[in-house]
């Protein structure tokens, strides 16, 4: 069963498309990853998702209602916690009196069971906040309501490690619990800590969609080999790696062969030291973007 189902989803702004087609669906009680750098089109898409902005072509399914259908998509949004990804809170208001405010709007049952998780100062007005307690209070008012499906645009920015902490468990029971998140992000250790599957996106078009597991396991192996003969180096090294460091005598590298092959190499050379294990995602990110100089972004 799915949440959330996209379908050529476009959008188009006076001769740039910021969206190009996007398709794929997030599945019921997962934490689904959208990942890609600044100015790839995710805050584009997650606001035509809510109805936010109106796709040029293509449409979207979020819990059963089409969100070019403005009746449908007032059910629906009942159901749904928003933390976009700059709160747009009135800075004359408390952040108790803005509590308040969603709350009559869509139910509070969760504010102080989340309030002993993230205390912003709620007798200070919102405009006195820092960076850090305007995120507190955007993820309480996400979350208090208890909605099936949460929508989340860069939702980390801000918050200490401790609150990041405390978000990653949150989202982590909420999973448990059944429910669905949607967690934009250009973070990838945070995505591949706590995401099921992720879509990746390129300069507005979709060009990944899959398992974080086989996400690591495209990005083949990360190596460190240490040689008790440096001069043999040169000719250790072959053309199926990707060398990330290289010393006098030792490597690192990044093996996108088969596993027997790299074995096989390894065994023919005398080494010191040897270390095998599985890329960071950010390796496997940059996959996509290198060749068109956005790997730094």
């Amino acid at each position: 069963m799915t949440a959330m189902e996209l379908k050529g989803l476009t959008k188009d702004y006076s001769g740039f498309r910021a969206n190009d087609g996007i398709s794929f669906s997030v599945r019921k009680g997962e934490i689904f990853g959208y990942l890609g750098p600044n100015g790839a089109g995710k805050t584009t898409t997650i606001r035509q998702l809510l109805g936010l902005l109106t796709p040029t072509a293509g449409t979207a399914v979020l819990l059963g209602a089409d969100i070019r259908d403005e009746r449908q998509m007032v059910e629906a949004r009942k159901r749904i916690g928003y933390l976009p990804d700059n709160m747009g809170f009135d800075d004359e208001m408390t952040g108790a009196s803005i509590l308040d405010y969603y709350g009559m709007m869509r139910g509070d049952g969760r504010r102080e069971e989340l309030l002993e998780l993230f205390n912003p100062p709620l007798e200070k007005k919102v405009g006195d906040y820092s960076r850090g307690n305007r995120q507190m209070l955007g993820i309480i008012q996400a979350f208090m309501h208890d909605p099936e499906l949460i929508i989340m645009d860069e939702p980390t920015v801000g918050l200490d490690p401790i609150k990041q902490e405390h978000l990653y468990e949150l989202l982590q029971e909420e999973r448990q619990r059944g429910k669905t998140v949607f967690f934009s992000s250009h973070v990838l250790n945070e995505v591949q800590r706590i995401c099921d599957r992720a879509a990746i996106l390129r300069q507005g078009k979709l060009v990944a969609v899959e398992d974080i597991s086989l996400l690591l396991k495209k990005g083949g192996k990360a190596v460190w080999a240490k040689l008790q003969q440096p001069s043999e180096l040169d000719r250790f090294i072959t053309p199926e790696m990707k060398v990330t460091k290289k010393d006098e005598d030792s490597v690192h590298f990044t093996f996108t062969g088969a596993n027997d092959d790299l074995m096989a190499h390894l065994s023919s050379f005398r080494l010191a030291d040897i270390n095998i294990g599985d890329p960071m995602l950010e390796d496997v990110f940059k996959h996509y973007y290198d060749d068109s100089g956005e790997g730094g972004q």
